[in-house]
């Protein structure tokens, strides 16, 4: 009994995510290029990053908050190239998918905010060259955010259906007749 109902969560758990690639589901290969544009852009960018130095803006007045930033910057850049190569490898998992997301986003609103201090600050045609960087990568992310739904979608399914599955098998087991219960007694002489 219990090799029948793995065997048909097994098939039913196959079916939702054959479903899912139909329904919409990113392929592996369309993913996988996703990600490699990610890193690439990353890498691209990291450069020009490293072109920023907030830590002359001071003496104009600037926040030192400026030159934490930046460094943060710099790390993150890297940290979006790895964690996307990483979750090429494995893009199924839907805790590095979300971490790299979120990292591009939280990347994205940090430039923002050192572009505008290296607007003011030391170059205004290079924040416009940053922001212009920033913005290629918004299609991108955009199927990055998208498969992160469709996965997320994907992974609730397949939860959905195995608990279906694993309280239909309880209610099976618990109408079974108990065998303590279906012997008779006998009574000792």
């Amino acid at each position: 009994m219990k090799i029948a109902a793995g065997g048909i969560l097994f098939l039913i758990a196959g079916c939702v995510s054959i479903s899912a690639q139909q329904a919409g589901m990113q392929n592996e290969w369309d993913i996988h290029k996703t990600l490699d544009a990610i890193a690439l852009h990353a890498d691209r960018i990291a450069p020009f990053v490293d072109q920023i130095h907030p830590e002359n803006w001071i003496s104009a007045g600037a926040p030192e908050a400026y030159v934490a930033q930046a460094k943060t910057c710099r790390a993150e850049v890297r940290g979006v190239a790895d964690a996307a190569r990483t979750l090429s490898r494995n893009p199924e998992k839907l805790t590095g998918a979300l971490e790299l997301l979120f990292r591009i986003r939280g990347l994205e609103t940090m430039l923002g905010s050192l572009g505008e201090g290296l607007r003011k600050y030391q170059n205004p045609p290079m924040a416009d060259m940053l922001s212009s960087a920033v913005a290629e990568n918004a299609a991108n992310r955009d199927r990055l955010q998208q498969y992160v739904l469709e996965l997320a979608t994907q992974r609730e399914q397949e939860f959905r259906v195995a608990d279906e599955e694993a309280q239909r098998c309880r209610q099976s087991l618990s109408q079974q007749p108990s065998r303590n219960r279906t012997a008779p007694r006998q009574e000792k002489p």
